[in-house]
């Protein structure tokens, strides 16, 4: 069994104007200071990272882990989360979705998936110079509108969705497989893939490729009151990537899972830092040594309480405690005997050269 690497921090929340979030050196040091060993990158802020020069230039990405290294750190993945989200957006979504693409490709959707889908083609070739395993994005929504059926959905409209968005995505999953890298979808409402049902049919869709992985986040399984903990023994061979992040939801004679829509502090359902909300990580954390998860347990902050820096100083310590360091053997093997084949057999009364077994379709009962 594999020991999970931790603790890991997301640094898409965390980047600001002013120091330490200011640029990667002094994100590292600050993260480092709280007890972070990993970092996970978002590709969005060239000043934190620029993707297009790591795509192309080993020099610049061994100069981004030696300052790392620095501070005791390393990459876990990069994110391309906004990016991913543009290779697929429902024409609903145009207005507030622009502002993630350049001012070059704004109001022009198609232009903007043709960016977005250039940016993890980048991506895809900067994590394979950095030496990685694995990538975080989200996949994009064409469907998500359709959620709820009402009107009815018509026949056919969810079959050409989650066609059309595995033909989009079929020639970066075999970047990323030139790459040696896996493609972990954070499966979250507002993208068509967002639960396990939905990666199905992707996975189906895109014929199974074996980049095609997940990043699991318990927190949005519990805000759609799914089996978060069931979700990694049915996954686990396509879960590559790990969100640590907490949530509870409480529903009221008022509202449930919709939220009635209220902002994060007042709905049923809202994110919380590590230990404030409702998951079971003890369980979640034994159940990913179980199934040898073989990656970073990463914290992704989003609280709609308590303050950003007080979530990352709790955090690290709360994933350090919740990894479990796995045996190296089983705790009865100071008990082991050696028994031979025909020992086992005696031990249970019979012997292979003896026992008379009847032949399939014999009639003998005797």
């Amino acid at each position: 069994m594999k020991t999970l690497l931790g603790p890991g921090i997301f640094l898409a929340q965390f980047i600001g104007n002013d120091a330490p979030f200011d640029t990667l050196p002094h994100l590292a040091q600050w993260a480092a200071s709280l007890g972070f060993c990993g970092l996970q990158l978002p590709t969005s802020s060239e000043r934190i990272f620029d993707l297009a020069l790591a795509a192309e230039s080993q020099a610049y990405c061994d100069d981004v882990k030696g300052i790392l290294a620095s501070h005791g750190c390393v990459i876990t993945e990069l994110s391309t989360h906004l990016q991913g989200q543009l290779i697929a957006s429902h024409p609903a979504y145009d207005r507030l979705f622009d502002g993630f693409a350049p001012a070059a490709v704004r109001g022009a959707p198609a232009a903007r998936a043709e960016w977005a889908t250039d940016q993890l083609r980048l991506a895809a070739r900067a994590s394979g110079r950095l030496g990685l395993s694995a990538h975080v994005t989200f996949s994009g929504a064409l469907a998500w509108p359709f959620l709820y059926p009402w009107p009815q959905r018509p026949h056919g409209l969810i079959e050409a969705a989650f066609s059309e968005l595995a033909h989009r995505w079929r020639p970066v999953l075999d970047a990323f497989d030139d790459a040696g890298v896996d493609v972990c979808f954070e499966l979250h409402p507002g993208e068509d893939l967002f639960d396990g049902i939905t990666f199905e049919r992707f996975l189906s869709a895109v014929g199974g490729h074996r980049r095609a992985n997940i990043l699991y986040d318990p927190s949005h399984m519990l805000l759609q009151q799914l089996d978060y903990l069931e979700f990694i023994d049915i996954y686990h061979e396509r879960i590559r990537a790990f969100h640590v992040k907490d949530a509870e939801f409480r529903p009221t004679g008022r509202q449930g899972v919709y939220g009635g829509y209220q902002g994060w502090v007042d709905r049923a359902g809202r994110f919380r830092s590590l230990g404030d909300g409702q998951i079971d990580f003890r369980t979640v954390f034994s159940k990913m040594a179980q199934y040898d998860f073989p990656g970073w347990a990463v914290l992704e902050w989003e609280c709609a309480l308590k303050h950003r820096e007080a979530g990352a100083k709790e955090g690290a310590g709360f994933i350090r405690e919740h990894i479990v360091p796995v045996a190296s053997h089983s705790f009865d093997d100071f008990a082991a005997v050696p028994v031979s084949r025909d020992e086992c057999e005696s031990m249970l009364g019979i012997s292979a050269r003896t026992l008379a077994v009847p032949e399939w379709g014999s009639t003998d009962r005797s």
